[in-house]
């Protein structure tokens, strides 16, 4: 349906009568550009996992939180969800532009018996706060306490984490006199719609406004 309003002519979508596909495309292609959490776990057969979610944002900081959200695989809780409920742990890699290649390939959809970080050559470490590994050449990790989880139905769930660590690279500055890390030097890529994802471009140093 289009609608006008004044000299522009809109598209109404009513997302009750599209499929879940194209809502998905809608949602994942507007909500742009979105950090990508590379969520790395211990089965508790202790199989490592890593997978990278998109669906993951800052929360809050006194305590400081994360949050992921997890979708199910054929109606089922993805490896991951099911590692973070069974662990009360897990870690969050920050992807960087040196990454993308492995993280990509961990988004495949290999059965829970495989080891992601054995199947993409990827270098393991084990948290010091938390019982869960990460990515070793990952130069910026959280290390997380499962907070709570919301269950988000057939979507799957919700994840809290409370960050209890963050490892950094020491080749990672911070801004001088304070402790916001230098983001030329992290290099982060973050995700777009389908399989299009983004680097980091042109900054802009806009100064909040002060009330006189």
């Amino acid at each position: 349906m289009k609608k006008s309003s004044g000299s522009v002519e809109y598209r109404i979508i009513d997302t009750d009568e599209v499929s879940g596909l194209d809502r998905y495309q809608l949602l994942t292609s507007l909500v742009v550009p979105r950090p990508i959490g590379w969520v790395s776990t211990y089965a508790i057969d202790g199989v490592l996992n890593l997978a990278p979610f998109s669906f993951f944002s800052a929360v809050a900081a006194s305590p400081m939180l994360i949050s992921v959200s997890i979708g199910n695989r054929m109606g089922n809780p993805k490896d991951s969800l099911r590692n973070i409920l069974d662990q009360k742990a897990f870690c969050v890699n920050i992807v960087t532009e040196v990454q993308i290649a492995q993280m990509n390939e961990t988004s495949a959809d290999f059965s829970p018996d495989q080891d992601e970080f054995e199947r993409t050559d990827l270098p393991v470490g084990i948290a010091d706060k938390v019982n869960a590994p990460y990515v070793a050449n990952c130069p910026a990790v959280f290390e997380c306490e499962l907070f709570k989880e919301v269950d988000l139905g057939d979507a799957g769930g919700l994840v809290l984490g409370e960050v209890k660590a963050v490892r950094l690279n020491s080749d990672i500055g911070f801004k001088e006199g304070s402790c916001l890390v230098d983001t030329t030097e992290l290099r982060p890529v973050a995700r777009l719609g389908g399989p299009e994802y983004t680097l980091l471009g042109d900054i802009l140093v806009i100064p909040r406004p002060t009330i006189k």
